[in-house]
């Protein structure tokens, strides 16, 4: 160990300055990463001749980072061509642009070891790889949003300084030839103590037309991932756009080649010069350490209280631990390359099934966890920040009967939903399926429904936003590891504008067969509407029938008047699935009909609420009251309401099967 033993304050902030200059210098030797894509459709084979090929590229722009950007192709004219650039922001020096390429050229060979097309950003610099030739070309994907997590306070009049400011910029950078320098600033006031600085650039290879139309899409994405914000950036791989309230970049935005070695021998820098003593150098170094010492403690203050972070929209997902609350726009919204990387490109073999809401897609994130994503139908007429507000009350609804909504992705007219992934597909799968019902024995199916009651419970009274789920369907229940039951879809009525608020729609949200008819034909609903499901569900999971297309020759018209029919002979255990034989609780079973029977009763005043249906499962000392005959009523379009009503492309009237967000039945053959 070294001990130093200090005694005059001088010495000690000299010793300090020396420190910090050495800490400085240690930092300073990489670059600020910012974000790397690599797809892996398209890779090459270890020692190929493109790898060699390769290699040579990396060489040559390492060798030539001595201007802010340089182009070059290997192995041109053949299969195994590589096509590659580096860029420098327009502000560094040479030195910074040269250590930000070398340092690019090894580590994007690690984080993308085998594929042919790269691209790779750091604070300093960018660099780019392809086995196809991409100059001056426009190209705007991959693309990735940064923001800064603070608000600003008059958000509308930032907005519109942010916008007019960066496309003046635009417009200057934009200017010239191709070769031409392509980067602009802008440095305006915002109100009496803030200023707004911008940046923007495009790689001189891009035409003046090509280079403008490149930022002014990139602008055009900054009020989508930024709005409101004290800073942010979109990168593309043509162009990039920055702004922030703090000065980023040297403000002189000049870089000036470096100068000339002195011819060797030459001492005229040292003629006429006197020795500078000791005394001198502690009274230059003391004072420029002191400043450096205090600025550095002034911006550790600040960023401590104004808790300012970068975040990539999309990189990774935060998991939810304790307390901490993750709901925020940064933490949920996904970038749309990473989730179309994650399904493949939303390709045919990810694709779990199609619905009204849309289709469903198996995704896999670059973390390796898996997702379900929901690629919404273009029903939903919320504009972008209604959507993100929704989507993050939504995802503050955490329960363990409830599919967890990690988060979003939002890009022109795509809407997506990210889900997480559970395994064991939807109820429906198992139990409409004469081939997998002696899966569910009566003890899971026994959980399962006390797993549904719960979820709903925690939906109508225990969230805080009181969901109506309006679409409680077998398909819509899904199975995790331990089968036990999550659901799905809830809130995609708020999604899609339809109003929860009111006792009345004209726009039904549902599947015919599972709606109450105070829903189906008057477009009434309450939490009572649920209820009526969660009935059906009930009566569906202990026969192993669909109610929608239930026969029983002359003895019942459709499954719940079959089960009450039953219940009035006193025989109600003919209702259970013949695949149970023995392994179930009479007490159970009859227990569970009679709830179910009470949940379909006609009247919703007459139905319980899922409060009382939790405590009579949980509680046989609850005495249940005497159900009346269930509601009846003929399931053909000619019933269909008169008044107007408009079915939404989501229900499933007069179809056998009905369609969940992450695990379909439909697509696994019987």
């Amino acid at each position: 160990m070294l001990i130093i033993s200090v005694k005059k304050p001088i010495t000690l902030l000299f010793l300090i300055s020396l420190l910090i200059i050495s800490v400085g210098l240690s930092l300073g030797a990489n670059p600020t990463y910012l974000y790397h894509n690599c797809t892996n459709t398209t890779t090459f084979a270890p020692n190929s001749i493109y790898q060699s090929n390769l290699k040579s590229l990396l060489s040559s722009l390492s060798s030539n980072a001595t201007t802010e950007f340089h182009n070059a192709t290997t192995g041109e004219g053949t299969a195994s061509a590589v096509y590659g650039l580096f860029l420098c922001r327009g502000d560094v020096n040479a030195t910074a642009c040269r250590d930000c390429v070398t340092f690019a050229v090894k580590d994007v060979v690690e984080k993308c070891p085998v594929e042919k097309q790269t691209m790779i950003w750091y604070d300093e610099c960018q660099l780019r790889y392809s086995n196809r030739s991409f100059f001056g070309t426009v190209d705007e994907r991959p693309r990735v949003s940064l923001l800064n997590t603070a608000n600003v306070t008059d958000q509308e009049r930032f907005n519109r300084l942010v916008n007019v400011t960066t496309k003046e910029a635009a417009a200057e950078a934009a200017i010239g030839e191709p070769g031409d320098k392509k980067f602009a600033t802008r440095e305006v006031n915002f109100n009496g103590f803030q200023k707004l600085y911008t940046l923007v650039q495009c790689t001189p290879d891009l035409s003046a037309a090509n280079c403008n139309r490149c930022l002014i899409d990139a602008i055009g994405r900054l009020p989508i991932c930024c709005a409101g914000k004290l800073g942010g950036r979109v990168l593309f791989p043509s162009c990039n756009v920055r702004y922030e309230v703090y000065p980023f970049y040297n403000r002189n935005a000049s870089t000036p080649p470096p100068a000339a070695a002195p011819p060797p021998g030459s001492t005229a820098s040292s003629k006429g010069k006197s020795k500078i003593s000791s005394r001198t150098i502690v009274a230059i170094v003391v004072p420029i350490a002191v400043a450096v010492l205090i600025f550095i403690l002034g911006f550790c203050y600040i960023t401590k209280r104004s808790k300012t972070k970068y975040s990539f929209i999309g990189h990774k997902i935060k998991k939810a631990t304790g307390g901490e609350d993750i709901t925020t726009i940064e933490s949920l919204q996904f970038d749309f390359a990473t989730i179309e990387a994650a399904t493949n490109k939303f390709s045919a073999d990810n694709k779990l099934g199609e619905g009204g809401f849309g289709e469903v897609y198996k995704g896999t994130l670059p973390d390796g966890q898996l997702v379900a994503v929901k690629r919404l139908s273009k029903g939903s007429g919320q504009g972008a920040e209604e959507f993100k507000n929704e989507v993050i009350l939504l995802a503050k609804l955490q329960h363990r009967n409830l599919v967890r909504l990690l988060g979003f992705c939002l890009e022109g007219e795509e809407k997506l939903l990210v889900y997480e992934f559970v395994p064991n597909k939807s109820l429906d799968y198992f139990l409409y399926d004469p081939g997998k019902q002696g899966q569910l024995d009566w003890s899971i199916r026994y959980k399962i429904v006390g797993g549904i009651a719960r979820g709903i419970l925690y939906l109508h009274e225990d969230s805080q936003l009181k969901i109506i789920h309006r679409d409680l369907k077998a398909s819509n229940i899904l199975l995790d590891t331990e089968m036990n039951a999550k659901i799905s879809d809830f809130g995609m009525a708020r999604i899609f504008e339809v109003d929860q608020t009111r006792g009345n729609t004209s726009r039904i949200v549902g599947t015919y067969g599972y709606m109450s008819p105070e829903y189906a034909m008057h477009g009434q609903f309450s939490q009572k509407s649920d209820v009526y499901s969660f009935g059906v569900l009930i009566l569906e999971i202990i026969s192993g029938k669909r109610n929608s297309n239930f026969y029983q020759s002359d003895y019942a018209e459709d499954l719940l008047s079959y089960a009450w029919k039953l219940w009035k002979e006193g025989t109600p255990l003919k209702l259970l699935d013949p695949t149970l034989t023995q392994s179930y609780s009479e007490n159970e079973v009859i227990r569970c009909i009679h709830i179910g029977l009470l949940c379909v009763q006609k009247d919703p005043e007459d139905r319980p609420t899922m409060k009382t249906i939790v405590l009579m499962f949980n509680s046989y000392s609850v005495t249940l009251p005497v159900p009346q005959q269930p509601a009846f009523y003929n399931r053909t379009e000619a019933d269909m309401p008169s008044m107007g009503l408009k079915f939404d492309q989501s229900t499933s009237v007069g179809f056998p099967v009905s369609i969940n967000e992450a695990s379909i039945s439909e697509l696994y053959p019987r």
